[in-house]
C-alpha cells in the first residue's frame, strides 16, 4: 500500500511592507528553532517550531534560567534540564494562531536567527534588526 506524499511547506520571513526576506523549508514534523540571546541577561532563548497537518505548532523551548519573562507554566509542556545548562520545556504542541508569528526583530547584540533542521543559521539581524516581520507558514508553491 502506498502511503500519500506529505507536502512540504515553508517558512516565509516578510517584512512588514510584504516582501520576503529569506524562506525555510518546514518538512511536515521536522523541527526549526528561533533562537536569541534574552535582551536583559544575555542568555540564550530558544522557541522550536514544526508543521503538523498545515498548521504551525510551537513544540519546545529552550531557557538559559528563569530570567525576566522566562519560566514555566505547569499546564504548558514538560521541563527538564538541559545537558548545556538552562532548561527545555517539551511536548508544547501549541498551534501558531493564523500560522504567522510577528517578531520584532532585535539588534546584533540580541541576535535573533532561525536554525534549520540540518543546522543551518539564517541571521535575522544581520538583515532586519529594528524592524517587524512575520515568521508565515505557507505551501510551498512547487508541491503538486
Amino acid at each position: 500500500m502506498m502511503m500519500p506524499q506529505m507536502a512540504a511547506a515553508q517558512v516565509e520571513v516578510r517584512h512588514d511592507d510584504g516582501r520576503i526576506l529569506a524562506v525555510l523549508e518546514a518538512s511536515p514534523g521536522q523541527e526549526w528553532c528561533l533562537h536569541w540571546n534574552h535582551s536583559v541577561t544575555g542568555g540564550a532563548v530558544a522557541d522550536c517550531f514544526a508543521e503538523h497537518e498545515g498548521q504551525l505548532m510551537l513544540t519546545r523551548s529552550y531557557l538559559h534560567d528563569f530570567a525576566a519573562g522566562l519560566g514555566h507554566l505547569p499546564e504548558r509542556g514538560k521541563m527538564r534540564s538541559a545537558s548545556e545548562g538552562g532548561y527545555w520545556i517539551e511536548g508544547m504542541d501549541e498551534p501558531v494562531a493564523g500560522n504567522a508569528l510577528p517578531l520584532r526583530v532585535g539588534s546584533a547584540r540580541v541576535h535573533h536567527r532561525l536554525v534549520a533542521p540540518d543546522g543551518a543559521e539564517l541571521d535575522l539581524s544581520a538583515i532586519a534588526a529594528g524592524t517587524r516581520v512575520t515568521l508565515a507558514l505557507s505551501p510551498d508553491p512547487a508541491a503538486p
